[in-house]
């Protein structure tokens, strides 16, 4: 039967009066994966993550969270997920010891229970010398931290995280990243990313790459590149008299052009870079390395990620707000 699924999505499909968010979304996670739900703003991630977690009631489809049917167990649903929205979320009024005791009382977590708990998931996230410190003096990241802890503190099947490092710089979204494996490793939790961000998705154990309301790609990072084949030569500095006849005689070459830089997609780059070696000294650069996530998408969608189209609003909550997770 395989191994058991956190996330069993089958045929959900989703619109916003004529608006068609999600177009027949099919996909299973097992438990304990850290999976990446990869895709431009407006590609239907924030619909798909808010009828996981109950904010919108499912339409067309099945969907199962940590076994359980979000028709018919939404309430159990909730009590199996952590979340960690891109908006700041946390109680600044409130200490970082209060923010985890107050998310433990809503939980229903005893006060021995509530205690051991914020004590464990502090000391991974390493703001246990912080407990009685207000939340409103802590770093950016720090926050970031804590809402992760939050996120955990009921100890969940899955953690929910929407764009995590949104503002981070990159020393503390590494660390971020840290804390959430160490988390991972210490309470098995499966972790599902949405982020418009290759590289956080490069590390994942499964990526859906989702454009329009369609998945066009599900597997591992390796899969998927290995799916595209071939490598990619980047040439930078390109005089205009170099463009031409480039690839004239190459098999199946995409051809991108970003400026006075060139990135042709190739399934052999020799006969290009022989084509070329006369005039490499009238190149700013030249490198070639294996097809990437972004390579895949761009493949599959025809634009790069970076080129975004207006989102389609989508419920937004915090775990404990009216309508959120009680």
């Amino acid at each position: 039967m395989g191994a058991a699924k956190v996330i069993d999505i089958q045929g959900v499909q989703h619109t916003y009066g004529d608006v068609q968010a999600l177009r027949g979304v099919s996909l299973r996670v097992p438990r304990g994966s850290f999976f990446a739900l990869l895709g431009p703003n407006g590609a239907g991630k924030s619909t798909l993550v808010s009828l996981m977690s109950t904010l919108l009631p499912l339409q067309t489809g099945s969907l199962d969270i940590a076994g359980l049917d979000v028709r018919r167990h939404a309430a159990a649903v909730r009590r199996r997920l952590g979340l960690v929205f891109q908006e700041p979320s946390l109680d600044e009024r409130l200490t970082v010891l209060e923010n985890l005791d107050f998310h433990g009382r809503i939980y229903g977590l005893g006060g021995r229970e509530r205690q051991q708990r914020a004590e464990h998931v502090l000391d991974v996230v390493e703001l246990g010398e912080w407990q009685n410190a207000t939340a409103r003096i802590l770093s950016r990241g720090m926050k970031r931290r804590l809402e992760i802890a939050r996120g955990v503190m009921h100890d969940p099947d899955l953690l929910i995280l929407d764009e995590p490092t949104t503002g981070l710089d990159v020393q503390s979204r590494r660390a971020v990243w840290r804390y959430l494996q160490a988390l991972r490793r210490e309470t098995g939790v499966s972790l599902l990313l949405t982020t418009h961000q290759i590289e956080e998705a490069e590390d994942a154990d499964l990526v859906a790459i989702i454009d329009r309301g369609e998945v066009l790609a599900f597997g591992t990072p390796q899969e998927l590149r290995a799916g595209l084949g071939g490598m990619v030569v980047t040439l930078r500095g390109v005089p205009d008299d170099l463009r031409a006849g480039l690839t004239v005689g190459v098999p199946d070459a995409v051809v991108e052009e970003q400026g006075d830089t060139l990135r042709l997609r190739v399934a052999d780059p020799a006969p290009v870079l022989a084509r070329l070696a006369p005039d490499l000294p009238r190149l700013s650069g030249l490198s070639v390395q294996a097809a990437s996530l972004e390579d895949v998408f761009l493949s599959l969608t025809g634009r790069a990620l970076r080129e975004e189209r207006p989102s389609v609003a989508a419920p937004h909550a915090s775990p404990t707000d009216g309508r959120g997770f009680r």
